[in-house]
């Protein structure tokens, strides 16, 4: 009787799947070594940090010729002007970041080497996404923080504000958890839509378009439409009060854009399934 060997190449436990440990490093490395993904986090330090300066400085300097209106939105929640003067146009680099973690593979192809190392495809999907949400978070938080210190220096004679007042903390915080968030949310659709310029259209019609459009529809429902729009959900979070129109509240609005985000993104894990590379 001739006994038969498994050789190396037919058994399956010469060739183990990798854990989900390697699969963070994996996307970790990626991250981390592509000169695009550096480049794009070192214009959101700028931009934001450069926009906070900018526009708040404006603001000091125009102080007296401000219409009262926009003195007193300044005045009731000043945490929530200096992040935001960052924030208009810093976030436009996580947005097109987001789609290209993952797009970008699509269109060169190297989706397919990470697919075949990893046949049940969702966790390459939810390693990109958690790696992505931690630096983004961190870096989010980081500038946050400076963004903030920025702005009181310039703005601390006219309003004072500080970390300890109430509200403050968890608004600075909150940019990261933003930050973050959207970043998953433009991870998500460039998954779905597997195309980077289209990807970055879709998120930065999410962004910049749906929200003044949605102001033009007539009475409530207008409102209503607007504040439940992910974006402008998401930025409440980075607010130190909930103001007199808004419909949400700082954390219920971070939760309505977690609800979009993760909607999309089990959206993008069926895709992942049912598509080929």
């Amino acid at each position: 009787m001739t006994t038969v060997t498994a050789t190396p190449a037919a058994d399956p436990a010469a060739h183990p799947r990798p854990g989900f440990g390697r699969l963070l490093l994996s996307e970790w490395t990626k991250i981390r070594t592509v000169r695009s993904t550096l480049w794009t986090l070192i214009l959101l330090v700028v931009v934001d940090l450069g926009f906070t300066a900018l526009l708040v400085g404006l603001t000091v300097a125009q102080w007296d010729k401000t219409d009262p209106a926009d003195r007193a939105s300044v005045v009731a929640d000043p945490t929530g002007f200096i992040l935001g003067s960052g924030f208009f146009l810093g976030q436009l680099t996580i947005c097109v970041l987001g789609v290209l973690v993952i797009a970008s593979e699509y269109s060169t192809g190297m989706i397919r080497a990470s697919l075949l190392a990893v046949p049940r495809r969702l966790p390459v999907l939810w390693a990109k996404a958690l790696v992505f949400a931690a630096v983004v978070l961190v870096l989010g938080v980081a500038v946050s923080f400076v963004s903030f210190f920025i702005g009181s220096a310039f703005i601390g004679d006219k309003v004072q504000v500080s970390l300890g007042d109430d509200g403050v903390l968890r608004a600075v915080i909150g940019g990261g958890l933003y930050l973050a968030m959207l970043g998953l949310f433009a991870l998500a659709i460039g998954a779905i839509v597997r195309h980077p310029a289209g990807g970055i259209t879709g998120v930065i019609g999410f962004v910049l378009v749906l929200a003044p459009l949605a102001t033009l529809l007539p009475g409530s429902v207008g409102d209503h439409i607007h504040a439940y729009l992910p974006s402008e959900a998401g930025q409440l979070i980075a607010k130190s009060r909930q103001g007199p129109d808004d419909l949400l509240t700082p954390w219920q609005g971070y939760g309505v854009f977690a609800i979009w985000t993760g909607v999309l993104l089990a959206v993008a894990a069926v895709l992942l399934k049912r598509r080929d590379a």
